[in-house]
């Protein structure tokens, strides 16, 4: 009973923990199961609207395994077995920010906005790139010295809408490391990233094509006289959707052998996602980012200036009320961190 009384305290104290950068009273919202997958989106959806206004933004579930994190992130994994698609009414936050984005870029002039997707997953402490041919395709994630920003060589694809993305992740999710345990029976083995990169055209970009076929004389003159100068404005901006794995009791799941390294490697890596969150809430000087690849690769999502939302995954049973208390410790961490003020990525070249 006294646990109850701390789980239900927690809950007040987290829920799902809005980071705001500003300084203003961090948003929460509390969700039970008689919610809708509907209902979470709507608390998700207006960072859509900030990506395209030109900011970073990064959603990401936490909890223990089986908490419902993965049915959160992408939905029904059941339903999306037996049918090969997701209903609607059971589709998670991907699939409906990606329509979203899309149903966004529609309202916007025509080839301003172009979509690119990449699929990584953390497995025990290294990156893979799941868009590999191979199936292998391990990732080396490096600095820019310039930024202090980890820099990957993985692969991109284009897409047009949000069912091109929905298809690359089915064929992708398959190679996604799952193992069955006595809590899960299709429990993630991995950390799971997918990005959405999205590149902005402003006005006077996509003018120029226009003034390239009458402004010959124009550059000419501009050649001695200097006066001659269009600006190009150009915004690249990321949403991160990831799907974190679940923290793990060994003596609860029961595995063993080769899934004991597994859950160790996934156990530390959201110990180093916690200890780099501490570290920017106590604004320490150091903060470990490399302690794991995880942290490391949302390094700039984590502790920049994104626009970054955790969502809470808890279960109700009894049973798990003590990784439950864990879970809702973890985000008022999250809550305690004051984020730097967003910043709008844009850059400015100039055509002379």
């Amino acid at each position: 009973e006294e646990q109850n009384k701390q789980l239900l305290q927690k809950v007040k104290e987290a829920g799902s923990c809005l980071n705001d950068p500003n300084g203003k009273e961090l948003q929460s919202k509390v969700h039970g199961p008689e919610d809708s997958q509907e209902t979470v989106f709507e608390e998700v959806k207006s960072l859509l609207t900030s990506l395209l206004d030109g900011y970073n933004v990064c959603i990401m579930a936490y909890g223990q395994t089986g908490s419902g994190k993965t049915h959160t992130m992408i939905g029904s994994q059941s339903l999306e077995a037996k049918l090969g698609i997701l209903q609607e009414s059971q589709e998670g936050i991907i699939p409906r920010a990606s329509a979203e984005l899309f149903r966004l870029i529609s309202k916007k002039p025509a080839e301003s906005h172009t979509v690119e997707v990449s699929v990584m997953e953390v497995y025990n402490n290294e990156v893979y790139d799941l868009l590999a041919r191979d199936e292998q395709g391990r990732v080396d994630v490096t600095f820019k010295d310039k930024f202090k920003l980890p820099a990957l060589c993985s692969i991109y694809r284009p897409v047009n809408n949000a069912s091109e993305i929905m298809q690359i992740l089915g064929g992708v999710l398959k190679r996604r490391v799952k193992c069955p345990t006595l809590i899960h029976a299709d429990s993630s083995r991995s950390h799971l990233v997918v990005s959405l990169t999205v590149s902005t055209k402003s006005p006077n970009a996509l003018a120029l094509g226009e003034k390239q076929t009458c402004t010959v004389l124009q550059k000419v003159l501009a050649h001695f006289s200097h006066i001659w100068e269009t600006p190009l404005v150009n915004e690249q901006t990321k949403l991160q959707l990831v799907d974190l794995a679940g923290s793990e009791c060994v003596g609860m799941t029961g595995v063993s052998g080769a899934a004991l390294w597994e859950v160790s490697c996934i156990n530390r890596s959201l110990s180093a996602l916690s200890d780099v969150l501490g570290a920017l809430a106590e604004q320490r000087p150091h903060v470990p980012y490399r302690n794991s690849k995880l942290t490391h690769l949302l390094q700039d999502a984590i502790g920049g200036d994104a626009k970054l939302l955790v969502m809470l995954c808890v279960s109700p049973t009894q049973c798990f009320v003590t990784e439950s208390l864990q879970s809702l410790a973890f985000g008022t961490r999250v809550r305690q961190v004051q984020k730097e003020r967003p910043q709008r990525r844009t850059n400015t070249l100039k055509m002379k």
